[in-house]
C-alpha cells in the first residue's frame, strides 16, 4: 500500500504530514471491516449541507463520527444529544486535521427505542398482511361453558381473573395453562400453550395475558410467531396483557383485547345476581302465563259442552246425510252409464268402418273405377298415335327422294354407284346409272363438256 512511498533499502524516506496522513486513512480503510458501535450523542451538529456530525461516547472515551446526507435521509428517528443509538460504519480519517473518525452507514435507537422501532415495523407488518382485519376474528362465545387461562400459575393474573369468576359465575369451569410470562423462554410456552388448548379443545375460549409492566417485561406477547398462532388458533383468543394503557402485539391480532385480565373475566361471565333476576322475571311471567291458558281453556270447554250433541240427533243426521249420499251415487252411475253405452256406439261404427269386407268393398269400387279410367285413357292414347303417325307419314312423303322423282328430277350415279353431282365425276366411256320416277336408265357417257 506504501510500496510507492517507503523503499526496503537503506535510503530515508522523509513523509510530508499530508502523506501520513493519508497512508493512516488508507491503513485504517483498508484493514478494519464494517463495525457496530453503541454509544451517547453529543456534539450533534446538523449544517446546511444536510450531513450530521457527532461524537458517540461511553464513560472513559469517545470518537468523532460523521454521517452524510444520502445516508441519513434514511432515519426513522430524529437523532439528539443524550440519546443512546446503535450505529454501523467504517473507520476513516479526516486528513486535514489528522482526526480519525466513524463515517455511519445506518443508525438506530438502542435499548426501549430499538424495541419500540421493533414493534412497530412488526404491527405495520402484520396489519399489511391482514392480521387485524375484522374478517380474520373469530365470535366470542356469549356464554362459554369452559374458560382456559394462559398465565403465571404465581401472577396477580390468575387470581384476578379466578377471583372475579368466581364472584359472577362459579358454576364455569376454570382450565389453567401455566407458563412464563416473561422472559426469553416465555413466547415459546406460550405458543406451546396455545396448540395444547386446541389440540384438547375442552375450553369454549381463552383468555392470554398477564399483569402490567414496562415494555421489556411485556415484549414476549409482541413475538411475531406468538402472533401468529393466536391468529391461527381455532378457539377464539381473549388477550389481557398489562394495563388499559398498554398495548402488544397479541391484543392486534386476538379476536378480542381486554383492557385487564379482570376485565376479561367480566367479559366473559355472566352475573349470578342477574341472572337470579332474570329467572325470577321469568318465573313470575309463566305463572301468569299458565294461569292465562287454564283460563282459556277453561273457557273453551265450557263452550263445548254448550255445543255437545246428543247421540240420536247425530245419528239422524248421518243417516239423512248417508241417503243424500246414496242419491248422487245412484245419479252418478246413470250418467256415467249412458256416457259408456254413447261411447260404445261410436267406436262399434268406427270399428265397423274398419272391418275387412268394408275395406274390400271400398277398393273393388276403386279398382272398377281405376279399370274404367284406364280404358278411356288407352282408347285416347292410341288416337293421338294414329294421328301422330299419319302427320309423321305425311313430313316423310313430303321430304321422300320418289317424290321428287315423280315431279321430273332423276338421280344419276356412276359405276360405283357414287352420286354424280359435277361433270367432274365421270369420264368418257364410264356407265352411268339413272333413277327415274317410274324405272332406271343406264348409259354410256361418250363426252363431257
Amino acid at each position: 500500500m506504501i510500496n510507492d512511498n517507503v523503499t526496503t533499502s537503506n535510503e530515508r524516506h522523509i513523509f510530508s504530514v499530508s502523506e501520513l496522513n493519508l497512508f493512516a486513512k488508507n491503513l485504517l480503510e483498508n484493514t478494519l471491516p464494517s463495525l457496530w458501535l453503541e454509544g451517547e450523542i453529543s456534539n450533534l451538529a446538523q449544517p446546511r449541507s444536510g450531513h450530521i456530525y457527532l461524537t458517540l461516547k461511553d464513560d472513559n472515551a469517545q470518537v468523532r463520527c460523521a454521517m452524510f446526507k444520502g445516508r441519513n435521509m434514511r432515519l426513522r428517528f430524529r437523532p439528539a444529544n443524550g440519546q443512546q443509538v446503535l450505529v454501523k460504519g467504517r473507520l476513516s480519517l479526516y486528513t486535514p486535521r489528522g482526526d480519525y473518525q466513524l463515517i455511519i452507514d445506518s443508525m438506530e435507537e438502542a435499548g426501549l427505542g430499538a424495541l419500540q422501532r421493533a414493534f412497530e415495523q412488526l404491527k405495520a407488518k402484520l396489519h399489511h398482511e391482514g392480521l387485524f382485519d375484522d374478517s380474520q376474528k373469530q365470535p366470542i362465545p356469549e356464554h362459554p361453558t369452559a374458560i382456559g387461562v394462559i398465565t403465571s400459575p404465581t401472577g396477580a393474573a390468575v387470581q384476578d381473573i379466578t377471583s372475579v369468576l368466581a364472584r359472577r359465575f362459579p358454576l364455569v369451569p376454570v382450565t389453567l395453562y401455566p407458563v412464563a410470562v416473561q422472559g426469553t423462554d416465555a413466547p415459546a410456552q406460550l405458543i406451546n400453550a396455545i396448540n395444547t388448548a386446541n389440540r384438547r379443545n375442552e375450553c369454549d375460549v381463552l383468555i392470554v395475558g398477564r399483569g402490567g409492566g414496562s415494555l421489556e417485561d411485556l415484549w414476549a406477547f409482541n413475538d411475531e410467531q406468538l402472533a401468529r398462532t393466536i391468529s391461527a388458533s381455532n378457539i377464539p383468543i381473549v388477550s389481557a396483557v398489562g394495563h388499559q394503557v398498554d398495548y402488544t402485539i397479541a391484543d392486534f391480532v386476538a379476536d378480542l383485547r381486554a383492557p385487564t385480565p379482570s376485565a376479561a373475566a367480566e367479559m366473559l361471565s355472566q352475573d349470578q345476581d342477574e341472572l337470579r333476576d332474570t329467572f325470577a322475571g321469568y318465573q313470575h311471567w309463566f305463572e301468569e302465563k299458565i294461569q292465562l291458558i287454564i283460563a282459556q281453556h277453561t273457557q273453551t270447554l265450557a263452550w263445548l259442552e254448550k255445543q255437545l250433541v246428543h247421540p240420536g240427533k247425530r245419528l239422524e243426521e248421518h243417516s239423512q246425510r248417508l241417503d243424500d249420499l246414496e242419491n248422487r251415487l245412484i245419479l252418478q252411475m246413470r250418467q256415467t252409464l249412458a256416457l259408456a253405452h254413447a261411447e260404445l256406439g261410436t267406436l262399434s261404427a268406427q270399428l265397423l268402418a274398419q272391418t275387412p269386407y268394408h275395406q274390400l268393398e271400398q277398393l273393388s269400387l276403386r279398382v272398377d273405377a281405376l279399370r274404367q279410367r284406364s280404358e278411356v285413357a288407352c282408347q285416347q292414347s292410341i288416337k293421338d298415335a294414329e294421328r301422330s303417325l299419319s302427320h309423321l307419314a305425311h313430313r316423310l312423303e313430303t321430304v321422300s327422294p320418289l317424290a321428287t322423282l315423280s315431279r321430273g328430277y332423276s338421280i344419276t350415279k356412276n359405276a360405283k354407284n357414287t352420286l354424280i353431282r359435277t361433270r367432274k365425276d365421270v369420264s368418257v366411256g364410264e356407265v352411268i346409272t339413272t333413277d327415274l320416277g317410274d324405272g332406271t336408265l343406264t348409259s354410256e357417257v361418250t363426252s363431257v363438256d
